[in-house]
């Protein structure tokens, strides 16, 4: 029975953490964001992260997107510095028509800091992407 269930592979679904400045509190910060590079909408998304190590776990955070249109973006949530040195993992759900797709994004530990920083070009502002 497992063989006759077809899990669709998700493609053109991206997430990053952007290093940008914050205009209300004149600061600089880290804030993720999930981008649709697909040529159709994703309804119900639905974004569950968590940080972790071999000893520390941070609490489960969701978040709900009713509708992220076509070639689209949204930020997610803001991130603390404190969390870099663990694991921060994100799961992502989402129906494309009648069908639903997940898929896990992970940031290794280390691996979100300012040397790293890369131009995405959806967003027009530097950030790290999700492997």
């Amino acid at each position: 029975m497992k063989k006759d269930i077809k899990i669709p592979e998700v493609t053109n679904v991206k997430m990053a953490v952007v290093y940008e400045f914050n205009d209300i509190y004149n600061t600089s910060d880290w804030n993720v964001y999930l981008i649709n590079n697909k040529n159709v909408d994703l309804e119900m998304v639905m974004i569950v992260s968590q940080g972790f190590s071999d000893t520390k776990t941070t609490s489960l955070l969701r978040k709900k997107i009713d509708k992220l249109p076509a070639n689209s973006f949204a930020k997610i949530e803001f991130m603390q510095p404190e969390l870099f040195k663990l694991k921060n993992r994100f799961q992502v759900s989402f129906f494309e028509g009648n069908t639903l797709f997940e898929k896990t994004f992970l940031f290794k530990e280390n691996t979100v800091k300012e040397g790293a920083l890369r131009e995405i070009a959806e967003l027009k502002k530097r950030g790290v992407l999700a492997k």
